[in-house]
């Protein structure tokens, strides 16, 4: 008689395999729905491995963690609100022309869509007298968003003044008890970490520590860099705010792929409602995106050196993951998080199966 039963092995490794498939769902709903609670303290271990550094050399000179946490929160608060009056005023202009522009961008994709229309009629006119049918009843194409729309949309993207500011004040909060307690945070991790196969329990938050500071700071430059060239660019071709577009792309690029994403699509309707050469118009969107290719390419890996090795698939599925649970914060802490994951699993374990996926 011969047996159906499948082997003890392949039952466990399904068993396994539902486990994890399980434990990733609940971790996924967990972080979802405890968003306004995990997304500021993200933020704020983020920030707080580029601003440690500075915690520590006021300590070297003698500076009691307490009060050197209250200056550097204090110089955070003074970059924040410099970065909020530069964008204050580009903003608010290009927000008040909006509804105008995205109504200009409608009318002429209402005159581009004419042709097609009548293309579309015609045959429906030939297909009729063909085959002897009726024609069929037009169904009303869905309205494109209206212009007084675009302030929902921009409020969907970037968040309501008050939850930004109150997010703000959380993660400046965070932050600051983080550095005014000094190392007793990461002695804590440390203690209750499992002794790693390279290194010390300190030496590997450290590093994990030092490689998303290298990321945050080499991002940083490369975004100022990219930001001059494409506001440069934009003032060349006459497209309006190039001091807004400069900006924009320093931010946005922070938020991989997605970013460039964003900057593309608005440049391309800004640049539609602008112009009136197809040429003219690609000229915005098409310089941005030679310029990213520039930089992907020629810039980055040099700058990033072996530091930052990561699979550019498994930053593509973090990011878009990041950004369905926790959207902007999560797109901006993903490539951190996964950067901190594949140091801890290489000290962890030379032979590490999930360092090895996450690296390039």
């Amino acid at each position: 008689m011969t047996s159906t039963e499948a082997p003890a092995g392949s039952r466990k490794g399904a068993g396994a395999t539902s486990l994890v498939i399980v434990a990733t769902v609940a971790a996924a709903a967990a972080l979802y729905l405890g968003r306004e609670l995990f997304a500021p303290v993200a933020l704020a271990l983020v920030f707080t491995a580029l601003l440690r550094p500075i915690a520590k050399a006021f300590a070297r000179i003698r500076v009691p963690a307490p009060a050197g946490a209250t200056i550097i929160v204090l110089g955070a608060l003074a970059l924040i609100g410099t970065g909020v009056f530069l964008l204050a005023q580009p903003v608010q202009d290009w927000v008040t022309h909006a509804p105008e522009t995205f109504a200009a961008a409608r009318t002429k994709l209402d005159k581009l869509r004419r042709p097609v229309q009548k293309v579309t009629q015609a045959v429906e006119q030939v297909q009729q007298e063909v085959t002897g049918n009726p024609k069929p009843a037009q169904t009303q194409a869905p309205a494109a968003p209206s212009p007084s729309q675009a302030p929902t949309v921009i409020a969907r993207v970037f968040g309501t003044t008050t939850a930004v500011l109150t997010g703000t004040l959380e993660v400046l909060v965070i932050v600051f008890l983080l550095l005014a307690t000094g190392d007793l945070f990461y002695r804590k991790v440390s203690a209750v970490m499992s002794r790693p196969e390279r290194g010390t329990r300190e030496a590997t938050l450290e590093d994990a520590e030092s490689v998303v500071r290298h990321y945050l700071v080499v991002t940083a430059l490369i975004n100022a860099g990219q930001g001059v060239a494409v506001g440069l660019v934009m003032q060349l071709i006459g497209l309006p705010n190039p001091l807004l577009w400069g900006l924009m792309t320093f931010a946005f690029e922070f938020l991989p792929y997605l970013g460039g994403v964003f900057m593309m699509v608005l440049l391309a309707i800004t640049a539609f409602a602008t112009f009136d050469g197809i040429g003219h118009i690609l000229l915005a969107p098409g310089a941005y995106l030679a310029i990213t290719t520039i930089q992907n390419n020629a810039v980055s890996p040099f700058a990033y050196g072996n530091r930052l090795k990561l699979n550019p698939v498994v930053i593509l599925l973090a990011t878009l993951v990041g950004w369905l649970l926790w959207g902007v914060t999560g797109a901006f802490v993903a490539i951190p998080v996964l950067a901190s994951v594949k140091v801890l699993a290489e000290h962890a374990d030379r032979r590490s199966r999930l360092a090895e996926v996450l690296g390039e």
